[in-house]
């Protein structure tokens, strides 16, 4: 196995624990209070190894406007999957966000004219299907939290599209700084009316959901400088593993066999798709404030 797809797997399982304590965190606290905690901390790795750009060029931009549409659809993205984790199962979360690459690729026919192959067009109809098995609308009762997801994975999408089209112009400290500034003042200020003094045990947490972010964003960096991104890309879905894993254990949920055989269609068709797309992949940095850079 190459080094670079050993490092995958290991940041891919951080986010994955990271997003296992925000859900232990649970809904007593606000979504707003439990970013911007950890959207600081995140910063952390970030800041103790950034060494090739200045930050203050921080807001020299080209595309000021979408920059900062960006960051909207980013920061108020993250709410709903953070609101999504503390509310419904962990792995319900995942299947309906890895629906993002649908969303995406429709928005990228659509403005950025891209040319999209038929078999990829069956293989993110399939993906979508697979979603729908996992949620069953008309089924089974779906709770808040799937609409909310849901919204978060159509916020992805257009952060997603929008980070395609000017990451190429713009200094990744722009992307990541101004971002971070935006964060913290909006869920600074939101997390106010509702504001609930963290214990010493609730700032660990902060501080490990953090860590864990900032240091997957780094494993990532690292595996796309030693094995081709096309190898690293399909590393990702590893995650619905985790959290079917994780909430099995840590929160005792277990979806059932038609939930995990809309899973598995889903990993199955978002695997081909990447596979079967021949364009060079450039990673973007997915830090644990950007959660849609799926």
């Amino acid at each position: 196995m190459p080094v670079g797809v050993l490092l995958a797997f290991i940041a891919y399982a951080s986010f994955s624990m990271g997003d296992a304590l925000i859900k232990g965190i649970g809904p007593g606290m606000s979504v707003f209070e439990i970013a911007f905690f950890t959207t600081s901390f995140s910063l952390i790795p970030l800041l103790l190894t950034n060494r090739q750009e200045r930050w203050r060029d921080l807001y020299r931009l080209r595309h000021p406007w979408l920059v900062h549409l960006r960051c909207a659809t980013a920061i108020s993205g993250t709410a709903c999957v953070m609101y999504a984790f503390t509310h419904i199962p962990f792995a319900d979360v995942y299947a309906i966000g890895f629906a993002t690459p649908v969303l995406v690729t429709l928005l990228s026919v659509f403005l950025l004219k891209e040319a999209v192959t038929p078999q990829r067009w069956v293989l993110l109809f399939l993906c979508f299907v697979g979603v729908l098995i996992v949620i069953r609308p008309g089924l089974r009762t779906l709770e808040l939290g799937h609409v909310v997801i849901m919204v978060g994975a159509c916020l992805g999408a257009i952060t997603t599209t929008i980070l395609r089209h000017i990451a190429p112009h713009e200094r990744r400290v722009s992307l990541v700084g101004v971002q971070v500034l935006y964060s913290g003042l909006v869920n600074g200020l939101l997390m106010l009316p509702y504001f609930v003094t963290p214990s010493l045990t609730q700032l660990a947490l902060f501080l490990a959901i953090g860590l864990l972010g900032g240091l997957a964003g780094l494993l990532v960096i690292a595996a796309t400088r030693t094995t081709p991104a096309n190898l690293i890309a399909p590393v990702q879905y590893s995650q619905l593993i985790w959290a079917i894993l994780l909430g099995a254990v840590m929160f005792g949920e277990y979806p059932d066999w038609i939930a995990i055989v809309g899973m598995l269609i889903v990993v199955i068709s978002g695997l081909l798709n990447v596979l079967s797309d021949r364009r060079p992949i450039r990673w973007k940095p997915r830090l644990f404030f950007f959660r849609t850079g799926m």
